[in-house]
């Protein structure tokens, strides 16, 4: 009996019931992703086989300041913990920020979305409000590893992400994870120069993809249009919707006009630049394209998919179209979790730490 007890294998009555009570439970480990923007702040706890459990969407009031923020964000996070407390195990909390993190100190150095959160340690004052381990992330990286996860990417090992909404970002997936750079800041795509010399941009620079291809972009084109005199439509459009935007052009588009469809063909032209570049500086088998403006894909897509083998000479001969069947191949295509990516990516985000932590345990120090 001596001999037993002192086995490796040997399990207590007590431990053997307490397991069994346990699986009766359905214990099942999860994750709360935090996806925070300008707009919408929205929460969700997500399992590792990556099933939403639950979705919590609040206004983000950034009028009143960051510790309101703050305060309402962690009070939501507590009251998903408190509910499944009985039901799984918390892994971590992810977080996907807008704006520069710098990874090594987990402090967002600028935010336009986020008035007053330059240089706040956002990683440390929320780890030590909730009591539990957080990972913080840029946003389109978060999206990049939502897709990569659960979305058009979960076949492959490498991908880029664009994400084409209020301005441009975008993620870098390799090897399965997000790819930070020195100081993580990799991966800010919609900053890559598509128009030499082109509109101003707020980085300083002239004729970024951000400045082609976003929301912004497209109303800010419809309203250049609408001052040439170039759209009918568009100029009653602009006049009478306070709310003129993106997708007011877009249905403008669809309905036939002219200046509309141009300015979607110049996203297009610009984003097939911007991917071409990729494609031939990283030789990778997937491209995906999200964000609001992916709603408008057919609009736009047709004039990338014509710019892509003009501006990379790789893209043409590893295009779906030039390959053999089961050959390698470059896949451009759209998101497949649309605005939930960032989420479900930010909840992948601390079950991969913890997968981290675990393989970084001696064989022998594991219980």
């Amino acid at each position: 009996m001596a001999e037993q007890e002192s086995s490796p294998a040997a399990i207590s009555k007590t431990g053997f019931l307490a397991m069994a009570a346990r699986n009766h439970r359905n214990f099942m480990p999860y994750s709360i992703g935090v996806d925070l923007g300008g707009t919408n702040l929205r929460i969700a706890a997500v399992d590792e086989r990556g099933t939403l459990l639950e979705k919590v969407t609040l206004g983000t009031e950034t009028k009143r300041g960051r510790e309101f923020v703050i305060s309402e964000m962690t009070t939501a996070i507590r009251s998903v913990i408190a509910k499944y407390k009985d039901k799984g195990d918390l892994i971590g909390i992810g977080i996907g920020v807008p704006g520069f993190i710098d990874m090594d100190t987990g402090t967002v150095l600028d935010s336009p979305n986020l008035p007053g959160w330059a240089d706040y340690p956002v990683h440390q004052d929320i780890e030590h409000r909730l009591g539990a381990k957080v990972v913080l992330e840029n946003d389109a990286n978060a999206a990049a590893m939502g897709e990569k996860w659960l979305g058009a990417g979960r076949d492959v090992n490498e991908l880029v992400m664009f994400t084409l909404g209020t301005g441009v970002g975008g993620g870098i997936i390799l090897g399965g994870r997000v790819w930070h750079g020195m100081k993580g800041m990799a991966g800010e795509l919609g900053h890559s120069m598509v128009v030499p010399d082109g509109h101003p941009c707020g980085c300083g620079s002239h004729g970024c993809l951000e400045q082609y291809a976003s929301a912004t972009a497209i109303v800010r084109m419809a309203k250049e249009a609408v001052a040439k005199g170039m759209s009918d439509p568009m100029a009653r459009a602009s006049r009478n919707d306070v709310e003129f935007s993106s997708k007011v052009v877009y249905q403008l588009a669809i309905q036939g006009d002219k200046a509309a469809q141009e300015i979607f063909a110049t996203v297009g032209r610009c984003l097939g630049i911007a991917v071409g570049n990729f494609v031939n500086a990283l030789n990778f088998p997937m491209y995906v394209i999200g964000g609001g403006v992916v709603s408008a894909w057919d609009a736009f897509s047709p004039a990338m998919f014509a710019e892509l083998p003009i501006r990379s000479f790789i893209y043409r001969v590893t295009m779906p179209e030039a390959v053999k069947p089961g050959d390698k191949r470059t896949i451009v295509t759209r998101s497949l979790l649309g605005s939930d990516a960032g989420l479900f990516g930010a909840a992948r985000l601390p079950m991969l730490a913890a997968n981290d932590k675990t393989a970084d345990v001696p064989t022998g120090s594991r219980s």
